[in-house]
């Protein structure tokens, strides 16, 4: 099978920055204009009215395409993920987007009361004053370009490992003077549950394999606003995933993962290997081998003489593989993943389908 691209670019220096919300900058920052915090204000109660079981609206269709997970940095673990929404719903020239990250995992239990303190009474009414703290939450402003249907919004997230439900808000701006009786301004709702891996365990793991459209190589490393904006910027190359399983003849497969916590020789160097190996799927029978591609070998030989793990080198894979050889069907990639100096394994799976056009 020919492959036109192999190892991507094996030594690229990857950092994740436990991510400052910006939506604690927009509420502390004395700039931030009213109308900006009024809209804020409105939107934190449609999500805390959606989030205690009120009927949440979804005016602008506003759905959740996908999510993968990487690691970062400080055992946590850096979550891009994209959601859509109709914008020739939107009445102005940009949504504004909110999305919070509750934790699933069980809280803490309430401290006993002291029956002998008579501060308790004070103590309690302080925490009534206090904001509540979520794994995560964030806002921004996002334009809204005519004739861009649908328009996807990719945004990001940094937590531990464990299990989250996401709370995403998309609202028309609110007009300064509403004409009377005028509709309120349209705004969705949606909750979408979210588990992450572990990948602070030391166990062989992987990335969500994204499927790309295409992998840009970057000047430099975005800065901290840019990559707000742009979640899928790795370093100095930026990865446009693809939202659809479905590809023409004419395109190719193009598939991108990052390998961690390999074992290392006494060089400090990993021996991994990775294959792509297809499956075509058949209707009421076994699927059936198809092809695969030359395995990747990475260690000491093929790496480059300076790659360091432990110096925040990724250790990467990804494969772009041509589908015009592909008959029309649907497969199934498998990817195996094998550690030999641990003597690991460990297979990703991706489904998809080849159409004639």
């Amino acid at each position: 099978m020919t492959q036109r691209r192999g190892v991507l670019a094996l030594l690229v220096l990857v950092v994740f920055a436990s991510s400052m919300t910006l939506f604690g900058q927009a509420k502390d920052d004395k700039k931030q204009d009213e109308k900006q915090k009024k809209e804020i204000q409105n939107i934190v109660k449609i999500v805390d009215d959606s989030a205690a079981g009120q009927p949440a609206p979804n005016d602008l269709s506003l759905s959740w395409l996908r999510e993968d997970v990487l690691k970062a940095q400080g055992n946590k673990e850096y979550v891009p993920f994209t959601v859509s929404l109709d914008p020739s719903k939107v009445g102005g020239g940009n949504v504004a987007f909110y999305w919070r990250v509750v934790s699933k995992g069980p809280a803490a239990a309430p401290a006993v009361p002291d029956p002998a303190k008579k501060d308790d009474k004070k103590d309690k009414d302080k925490d009534k004053g206090k904001k509540t703290e979520y794994a995560y939450e964030d806002i921004t402003f996002v334009p809204v370009v005519a004739g861009q249907n649908p328009l996807h919004i990719s945004r990001s997230f940094t937590v531990p490992a464990g299990t989250y439900d996401v709370y995403l808000v998309a609202k028309e701006p609110t007009p300064d003077k509403a004409p009377k009786n005028a509709p309120p301004p349209k705004a969705s709702v949606i909750k979408q549950t979210v588990t992450v891996p572990d990948f602070w365990n030391n166990e062989l793991a992987t990335s969500t394999v994204i499927i790309a459209q295409r992998i840009d190589p970057l000047a430099a490393p975005l800065t901290p606003q840019q990559q707000a904006d742009r979640p899928y910027a790795l370093g100095q190359m930026e990865i446009l995933p693809t939202f659809e399983t479905k590809f023409t003849k004419k395109s190719e497969l193009s598939t991108f993962m990052l390998i961690y916590n390999p074992k290392v020789d006494s060089s400090n160097k990993p021996d991994v290997s990775v294959e792509y190996n297809f499956y075509q799927k058949q209707a009421g029978a076994p699927e059936k081998f198809f092809n695969k591609t030359n395995p990747q070998n990475l260690n000491a030989q093929t790496l480059p003489p300076q790659f360091d793990l432990a110096a925040g080198h990724q250790l990467q894979s990804g494969q772009a593989v041509p589908l015009a050889s592909f008959p029309e069907g649907d497969y199934r990639l498998e990817i195996k993943v094998t550690d030999k100096i641990a003597n690991k394994t460990l297979t990703k799976e991706i489904s998809f389908t080849v159409v004639s056009s």
